[in-house]
């Protein structure tokens, strides 16, 4: 999760947020080095005493701020569109997860398993704990699995929602009768936090998502003691 004088993204958790973060730093990159150019030629055009009466035309430098900036957008425009596809693969999941929206918690289903399904409320401020996070931590955690694909179900009952995860790279749509899907892939332990990042009314600020991943093993017994219960 993001903490205090924290300017940059957070610890990616998947390697689809591995993948972002990189090409974030490769556009960054491409910017600076444009904006570093264009400002030297602007502080240079100030300050330099060249005139030319009989310059009425430059076809070369024509060309060359023609192709050249179209180049540049193909180094970006390449990876952009590669990081697209890989966002949207759905890779033989192990785990389906179906979030809906409400306003202004979360339900959750495991759908590979008979009846275990719960509401995720946001822990009230006065019932927080020492250890715990305000506005961020909820009574009902979901817990999964880390090292195996995740498929995540997104819909929503009555407004627009939006499931987000930033340390997995995910941000998912919750439309009333429509389910949205998306995959992604734990590759730490630890405790991942997100929000609804659809703007869904007063409590808007008030539905936060926290995903705790634990080994396989203790997954499973997650799993069966509730299915006993």
């Amino acid at each position: 999760m993001s903490t205090w004088a924290n300017l940059g993204l957070q610890d990616s958790a998947s390697p689809l947020m591995e993948q972002l973060i990189f090409f974030h730093d490769h556009a960054l990159l491409i910017l600076v080095m444009i904006t570093v150019l264009v400002g030297y030629l602007m502080f240079m055009l100030f300050f330099n005493s060249y005139i030319n009466r009989f310059l009425l035309h430059g076809q070369l430098i024509e060309m060359i701020w023609t192709i050249l900036p179209a180049i540049i957008l193909l180094f970006i425009a390449l990876p952009s569109l590669r990081l697209l596809y890989l966002l949207d693969e759905i890779n033989e999941p192990s785990v389906t997860l179906k979030s809906i929206g409400h306003q202004w918690y979360w339900s959750y289903e495991y759908s590979d398993f008979n009846n275990i399904e719960f509401d995720s409320y946001m822990i009230p401020t006065n019932e927080l704990t020492n250890d715990g996070f305000r506005l961020l931590d909820v009574d009902n955690r979901v817990i999964l699995p880390m090292n195996s694909q995740i498929r995540i179900l997104v819909t929503a009952a009555d407004v627009i929602h939006s499931w987000t995860i930033p340390a997995l790279g995910v941000k998912v749509d919750g439309t009333p009768g429509r389910l949205n899907q998306t995959n992604f892939f734990i590759n730490r332990p630890g405790l991942f936090y997100g929000q609804c990042s659809e703007i869904c009314g007063a409590n808007h600020s008030f539905m936060p998502i926290v995903i705790e991943s634990v080994p396989v093993n203790y997954f499973i017994k997650w799993i069966s003691n509730n299915m006993n219960s």
